[in-house]
């Protein structure tokens, strides 16, 4: 008789050849026996996501645990809409334009048209859901797939879209504009449709983001066509910041603008800065002396097991993996010796700084190194590849438990000049220090040490405001992770900038790290 470790090999092997044949994570009931999912579930490698569909999970992962399906999620979608509705579906104008605009979070509820399909809303993992509406598809040549998901093109999406867009996702909207360099397809599709209000509706939104030759296409050939169109604008100000025309990647002017949208509330909530300090040996002391409270915060953070000893032990050079087999192959003594080498090369771009350096510049230039002094030790004892320290990643990375999908690794190598272009024009290091953080985290650029990265950046930037450094107690990860969430899901910057004014201000008190928590 099998065991039962035997029997789950069994179903195990079942599940395996299933994804290497189909490349799959929508699992449908009739796809895989009843036995072998009953076994498959009750040991974890399987969740129900909704009624006779399923999704592989990884059982070491804790109950409750969002990951599996946030990093699943578009890809869910994408076969369980397939299967079910073939070609016959496309999602919503709307949210055609938020992916087109580079926003590709996870949405609470994603809103799909099929001629064939009930009203009804499909509940799916973790408070999100399908709304699938009966509603004739658009003309095919509107509808492309990206992703794996049917949805209408940039052009179709601005002409279906609601008008509330404007109000309420001006950031997608201003970005989606700015994507468009011609008006072929969009006045195509406005003269067969006959859309005059639309037409009206659009040429003023181009005209509001700086396109004032597209606003006057479209103007001039729906009148020269025989219709008479009203020019309206639908947003309810001027853009903050002069865009981009027709660049390619809409993260630049994405990011650009949460950027200037976000500033405002940053300034509103940050302490003022106290200015570089005389005496930069001092200054540069007092980084020295947080530094082994600031490296236990920071990599438990990010959940390795160190310990201020272990820390120390790196600081003063007694880790040793040349010699010492245990330390060669802690994957924790390694973080902690990549922190301190790391560190190092930070005080170094502070140095420069305080000496009068642009702490834009100095980020540009200096931030590839402090990456790869913090995984060399990785590198030296085998953990890692010498090929993953060059440069910005070349895949997708996904955060745990996290409703934001960081850039695809093309869109990195677009957005990370912008991050710098705004950290060196941006006069308040207030700002510099919260959104210099928030967008690398947004951005993700490296496959690991994004955090740790993100929160040298940040220490950087409140050098060249001359606001110690400041440590974000490994107590308070829920509050500090939520609030990145909110900003990057949300677009909402406030819950961020006042964790880190809090912070700030206590740090400037000279507050006991034990007693932040209180």
């Amino acid at each position: 008789m099998a065991t039962p470790g035997e029997k789950l090999a069994e179903s195990l092997e079942v599940l395996h050849l299933l994804q290497v044949k189909s490349d799959i994570v929508a699992i449908k009931s009739s796809e895989i026996s009843r036995t072998h999912r009953e076994r498959l579930i009750r040991n974890g490698f399987l969740q129900e996501v909704s009624k006779g569909w399923y999704l592989l999970t990884n059982p070491q992962e804790e109950p409750g645990n969002s990951t599996a399906w946030y990093t699943s999620y578009w890809k869910f979608c994408s076969q369980y809409l397939g299967q079910k509705y073939g070609q016959q579906y496309c999602i919503s104008a709307d949210q055609s334009i938020s992916i087109h605009a580079g926003n590709n979070r996870v949405p609470f509820q994603l809103v799909v048209r099929a001629p064939k399909a009930p009203n009804v809303i499909i509940s799916l993992l973790h408070k999100t859901s399908l709304f699938v509406m009966r509603s004739p598809l658009p003309l095919a040549a509107e509808v492309i797939v990206k992703n794996g998901i049917r949805m209408l093109s940039l052009p179709s999406a601005l002409i279906h879209c609601s008008k509330a867009m404007y109000d309420h996702d001006p950031i997608e909207m201003r970005t989606a504009l700015a994507v468009i360099s011609d008006t072929s397809d969009i006045l195509r599709q406005l003269l067969d449709g006959g859309h005059s209000v639309i037409a009206g509706r659009l040429a003023g939104a181009f005209r509001n983001n700086g396109q004032e030759q597209i606003a006057d296409e479209i103007r001039q050939t729906m009148k020269s066509s025989g219709y008479s169109i009203r020019e309206l604008n639908p947003f309810t100000s001027k853009p903050p910041v002069v865009l981009y025309q027709n660049e390619r990647s809409p993260y630049v002017n994405r990011i650009t603008l949460m950027w200037n949208d976000m500033r405002k509330v940053v300034l509103q909530h940050f302490p003022v800065s106290p200015g570089i300090p005389d005496n930069h040996e001092q200054y540069l002391k007092s980084v020295d002396e947080i530094y082994v409270m600031d490296a236990y915060h920071s990599l438990s953070i990010e959940k390795y097991l160190v310990t201020p000893e272990l820390i120390e032990k790196v600081r003063i050079g007694r880790w040793n993996p040349s010699n010492n087999e245990t330390d060669r192959h802690q994957r924790d003594a390694m973080a902690a010796r990549g922190y301190w080498q790391a560190s190092q090369a930070v005080k170094e771009s502070i140095q420069s700084i305080l000496n009068g350096e642009n702490p834009g510049v100095i980020a540009r230039k200096d931030h590839s190194h402090w990456f790869r002094e913090l995984f060399s030790p990785s590198v030296t004892s085998g953990i890692i590849k010498a090929s993953d320290l060059a440069g910005y990643r070349i895949n997708q990375v996904y955060i745990s438990q996290s409703m934001h999908v960081p850039l695809n690794k093309d869109a990195v190598r677009d957005a990370m000049p912008v991050l710098f272009d705004l950290l060196q024009k941006e006069i308040s290091p207030g700002v510099r220090a919260v959104l210099g953080h928030f967008i690398f985290v947004y951005i993700h650029p490296f496959m690991d040490g994004n955090g740790r990265i993100a929160r040298f950046l940040m220490n950087v930037m409140l050098a060249s405001g001359g606001y110690p450094w400041t440590v974000i107690p490994v107590e308070m990860r829920n509050t500090y992770m939520n609030s990145l969430e909110k900003a990057s899901v949300d677009g909402d910057i406030r819950p961020f900038a006042d964790f880190m004014a809090h912070l700030v201000h206590e740090s400037l008190k000279g507050t006991p790290l034990a007693k932040l928590n209180t």
